[in-house]
């Protein structure tokens, strides 16, 4: 084995999927409070559109 080379991690064993349990409900609420922004924003611009006719 060459000094350059790293060990080999089992990153697949279930002490280590036990241990990662990561929190996205902040994630999801800007996710939709970012949609909900572009979509008034969009029809904003379409009823924009018919008054600068």
């Amino acid at each position: 084995m060459a000094k350059n080379k790293r060990p080999i991690v089992n990153m697949a064993s279930s002490q280590s999927r036990a241990e990662f349990n990561p929190d996205y409900t902040y994630v999801k609420k800007d996710l939709a409070r970012i949609g909900t922004l572009a979509g008034f924003f969009v029809v904003l611009l379409i009823v924009l559109s018919f008054f600068l006719k």
